[in-house]
């Protein structure tokens, strides 16, 4: 997950917030979640996760969004990556969907 999110900030991504889900039941065991300032950037951002990851040998099972580019999902089952607009962040609100999940700090200092 720090890859990620290290690929996100390179692409100046905003407001990460790693969550822990795995208290909670949920489909997977994290969530990585980051805003971009327009579509190009979240599709930058979005590219770059992607690219950082495959150089690992981490392939994602799912990828949602790219063809609207206002909110990029990148499932790699246990961790699912979210990239989205401010704007559509802000809409859908899921850091406040998810608020009894853990904050898991990353370490990246601007990423917390």
């Amino acid at each position: 997950m720090k890859t990620a999110a290290a690929a996100a900030l390179s692409k100046k991504a905003r407001d990460l917030t790693a969550l822990d889900l795995r208290d909670l039941n949920a489909v997977c065991d994290y969530f990585l979640i980051c805003s971009a300032a327009s579509e190009v950037q979240v599709k930058a951002v979005a590219e770059a996760v992607e690219e950082k990851l495959r150089e690992q040998g981490a392939r994602p099972w799912h990828i949602e969004g790219f063809e609207g580019r206002r909110w990029v999902l990148l499932d790699y089952v246990e961790v699912v990556v979210h990239v989205f607009h401010e704007k559509t962040r802000e809409y859908y609100m899921l850091d406040r969907l998810w608020g009894d999940a853990r904050s898991v700090d990353l370490g990246l200092g601007s990423a917390e």
